[in-house]
Order: structure tokens, then sequence, then C-alpha cells
């Protein structure tokens, strides 16, 4: 049958139908450019690139700094490795008490547990001087203080024992024990801040104490 015969056979029905068939022929051109899209789409897909965002490498960063910061302390006296040590910026009493090698065999354990607050956190500066058995600690020995031609003894508020706290005017056993449970101190205004002592007696106190 030649192409002649067919398009005469055929001819009146693609007449009577020409417009659904010609609506069907232009559906299958958008299905087709629809389907070239689609998987063009997902070639170029494998092309994007997820760059880190800026809030967590900068949140990275803020995490690193505050890991390194340290806080350097002053430990002296009868412990395995007195000088300056360098500790994290949370660390407690004993923090500090083991990076200077823990007490040496001499050191005055029953003072320590009388006069000092291991669970208090350390300040940058801080000095701590651990006595050694039957020695009498007192804030500097050797330093003095020059008063009406009188010379008396500083008393250190962050070693002193309660007895030599007690000996200070206006101070009294309560209120020497409130002075030993807040060490370690940073100034001697932590006094009035901690609310340890009241105005008046800080004025009484101020020029005899110190904090080394």
């Amino acid at each position: 049958m030649d192409s002649q015969t067919l398009l005469d056979k055929y001819s009146p029905v693609l007449k009577r139908h020409w417009l659904p068939l010609s609506l069907g022929f232009v559906g299958l051109i958008f299905l087709g450019y629809g389907l070239i899209a689609l998987f063009g789409s997902s070639d170029s897909s494998n092309d994007v690139v997820f760059e880190p965002q800026e809030d967590s490498v900068l949140s990275s960063k803020v995490s690193s700094s505050a890991t390194a910061r340290q806080l350097v302390v002053d430990v002296e006296g009868a412990v395995l490795k007195p000088g300056v040590h360098n500790v994290p910026s949370d660390s407690r009493l004993q923090d500090a008490l083991i990076a200077a090698g823990g007490l040496s065999s001499d050191a005055d354990r029953d003072w320590v547990t009388k006069n000092l607050n291991l669970a208090i956190k350390v300040t940058d500066g801080a000095k701590i001087y651990i006595p050694k058995v039957g020695e009498e600690i007192e804030s500097i020995k050797g330093i003095k203080s020059i008063k009406g031609g009188d010379a008396e003894d500083i008393i250190n508020i962050n070693s002193a024992s309660e007895h030599e706290l007690d000996s200070l005017p206006g101070v009294g056993p309560v209120t020497a024990q409130k002075i030993i449970n807040g060490r370690q101190y940073s100034s001697i205004d932590e006094l009035l801040s901690k609310k340890i002592v009241g105005s008046k007696v800080f004025e009484q106190i101020k020029e005899k104490i110190t904090l080394y």
C-alpha cells in the first residue's frame, strides 16, 4: 500500500479529528522539553558545592580561644613544684595545688584543712603559700607597716589563720571564718564586694591587711 492510498484512506479521519490530534502532538512536544529540563537539572546538581557557614566557623574560633585562656598563679611553700604555674581559667584552688605537684611530705595539712577553701576559684595573679609543719605563717614575713612610729605586722587575708584574722580590729571569730571561707581574694576590696565585712570594719583594717 503506497503513501497516496494511505493518505486517501485516513484523510477523512484526520479532517474529522484534527483538533484533538493537534493538541496531542503539541502535548508530546512539551512533554519532551520537560523531560530534557528534568534530566539536565539533575546532572548540574552534581556541581553544587556547600560552603561552611560563617557562624559555625566563628563559633569554632571562639571555642578555641576560650580553651586557650589561662590564669597565672604563684604557688609557694611546702609543695613539690613551687613557682609560677599556668592553670585553666575555671580552675579551683585544688587545681592550682595539683599544678604545683601537690603538697610535699612536710606540708602542714592540718593548717590547709582549717584555713584554705580548696573549692574556691583562683584568680589571675593569685599567690598561694603552703606552710610546713611547725611553721608559723604570717602575711609577709619581715614586711611592716609604719603607723605612728610603731611597726605592725601586715595580715595576709589569703593565708592568715583564724587566730591572726581575729587579731584585726572589729574582726571576731565569726568574721575571721567568713574571711577564710571567701578565699582566694584578688583585691582587699573584695571583702566589701563579697559582703564579708562592713564598710566601718573595712576602714579599720584596710591598712593592716594585704594579699601577698
